[in-house]
């Protein structure tokens, strides 16, 4: 390890680090370095205030977890919160519980529990050691005033007890509401609905640790006698179509017995994001839900918003046709329910891929009446958006989490209740930062230059979630986020990595249809034949009254 003034570092190429940040700094009054010269290349870790001893060691002053950071991510996450330092303000006002009292200096501090806490959801395969291998870097390599070693398995447990779910739920709400103004400064549509912007909202089942105190907080699904295998959280997401980030998220739990099936879970939770996540509920979205979620009472609460709604009905649900059907086939019926009556357009249509039907019609309602300004063929092609903004984001957030497919083991680690919503609570926040990196990769993106999007500006859905979540880690690891680093050293490090990740696309909208949803892919020969899969158009025919 080598110590240099940080006074003495300078850049050859004058202010700043040149035209494209590619030149290392050098120590003033070393000399000037000359081509073929022999050069040691370092990489910072730590900024920090020297401390000569008697016999001339010179070590740093302070502690690793200070200088610990979560690379370009926790930048970003700064940005969306709107302060610098948002997971040490968070920490500075927790209140620590458990075996960890007073105020003495220990191997971790609140911060850097919170900080290993988002990590370890982002690094699903990897144990606690791993983890925190990966968080501190090279830091315990730096001779600190005080020995330091890296904390183990049992004390990060430790701590993530005494630091409860509070301090992540408060750093899950603050982004969330950060990522909501985001997209209302910033046009990220890639689908509009006259103007609205197209968000997308449903739930799903997180599978737990079966403990006794998870099995009776949160039940099992699917089962009346609660005796499914483990037991399961929910969660409701809003989320945004084009993004695939998510608004708001509420939790429960899954909704255990006979008398209650997974709508009525999913609806009390809707109930919930009403009261709890109001402020994304506005006039310039239009939420397109699946089946589950209709009841009269329920949409005129999300009507009373100001926002829009988009849904499909189940077959067997009442609608009452008043007066003709519109120029485009649409009509105004009444729903009722609950002791409530709604007047809503209805669109029927049906869908052809490939020149086969689909064996299901669909029925969608929705608040907007104006055929002109929202015709039903635009408003059937806004549906499909609820796969893309709910089913495949909840697939791709799963993605960061292990065991998420079917028929296998527990998705979180925690153990009790508490740690289950602290851990549930830093996964969302960090696949939020990872669609974060994604969107800040897509801003800086160069247009592709062939293909079916050449010269059209990236759009973030284009970007590489997985890639994107590997990049956090990489920067993490490397130590490029360190704290007190100068400021153009990080600004270049942290282009360095977009301009990398901004590379990493994938296909998107590439009109790819099955017969029916699959949860995962058939592994096995003998599970069955496999489900055909067309790649076409779908071409949407609104069904229309005959001809008199």
């Amino acid at each position: 390890m080598i110590a240099v003034r940080a006074a003495d570092l300078r850049s050859p190429a004058g202010p700043g680090l040149g035209k494209d940040g590619r030149t290392a700094l050098a120590v003033a009054g070393s000399g000037q370095i000359r081509t073929g010269d022999v050069v040691v290349l370092l990489k910072p870790v730590a900024v920090a205030p020297a401390v000569v001893r008697r016999d001339g060691r010179v070590q740093a002053a302070g502690h690793p977890a200070d200088h610990a950071r979560l690379g370009l991510a926790e930048g970003l996450l700064d940005e969306l919160c709107g302060s610098t330092g948002t997971i040490d303000e968070i920490a500075g006002q927790s209140v620590l519980q458990g075996k960890v009292k007073g105020a003495a200096r220990r191997a971790m501090t609140a911060a850097l529990a919170i900080r290993f806490t988002l990590l370890m959801t982002l690094t699903p395969d990897a144990d606690y050691a791993e983890v925190m291998a990966v968080l501190l870097g090279d830091l315990p390599l730096v001779p600190w005033q005080r020995p330091y070693a890296l904390p183990t398995a049992t004390v990060a447990g430790t701590w993530r007890e005494a630091l409860g779910p509070r301090p992540l739920e408060r750093l899950r709400d603050r982004l969330l509401a950060g990522i909501d103004g985001e997209h209302c400064q910033r046009d990220y549509r890639a689908v509009a609905a006259g103007g609205l912007e197209v968000c997308s909202i449903d739930g799903s089942l997180i599978r737990v640790p079966d403990s006794p105190a998870n099995r009776r907080a949160f039940g099992s699904a699917g089962t009346a006698d609660d005796s499914s295998p483990y037991p399961q959280l929910r969660e409701l997401r809003c989320s945004a179509a084009s993004t695939r980030a998510a608004l708001g998220v509420v939790t429960g739990p899954s909704g255990a017995g006979a008398d209650r099936d997974k709508g009525e879970a999913e609806q009390a939770l809707l109930d919930t994001a009403l009261k709890d996540c109001r402020q994304v509920f506005t006039p310039g979205r239009l939420w397109v839900m699946d089946r589950n979620y209709p009841g009269v009472p329920r949409i005129k609460a999300m009507l009373a918003t100001g926002t829009h709604v988009l849904i499909r009905v189940k077959d067997g649900i009442t609608l009452d046709r008043c007066g003709d059907f519109l120029p485009d086939g649409s009509y105004l019926a009444v729903i009722s329910g609950g002791g409530e009556a709604l007047t809503v357009r209805v669109i029927e249509y049906t869908v052809t891929v490939a020149g086969r039907d689909a064996p299901e019609l669909f029925c969608l309602i929705t608040d907007l009446h104006d055929h002109q300004a929202h015709p039903a063929q635009a408003l059937a092609a806004v549906y499909h958006w609820r796969w893309i903004g709910s089913e495949t984001t909840l697939k791709e957030a799963k993605s960061a989490i292990t065991g998420a497919g079917p028929s296998t083991g527990p998705m979180l680690r925690s153990q009790s209740p508490a740690l289950v919503t602290q851990e549930h609570a830093a996964w969302v926040i960090s696949v939020e930062l990872a669609r974060a990196t994604a969107r800040a990769a897509a801003a800086v993106a160069v247009p592709a230059r062939k293909g079916r999007r050449a010269g059209q500006p990236a759009q973030p859905r284009e970007i590489s979630f997985t890639a994107a979540r590997r990049a956090i880690i990489a920067a993490t690891r490397s130590g490029a986020a360190t704290a007190s680093l100068p400021a153009a050293l990080a600004r270049a490090s942290r282009d360095r990595a977009l301009v990398g990740l901004a590379r990493r696309r994938v296909v998107i909208d590439r009109d790819r249809h099955r017969e029916r949803k699959t949860k995962a892919r058939l592994s096995f020969p003998h599970a069955g034949p496999r489900l055909p899969t067309r790649t076409a158009p779908a071409q949407i025919s609104i069904c229309r009254p005959l001809a008199a």
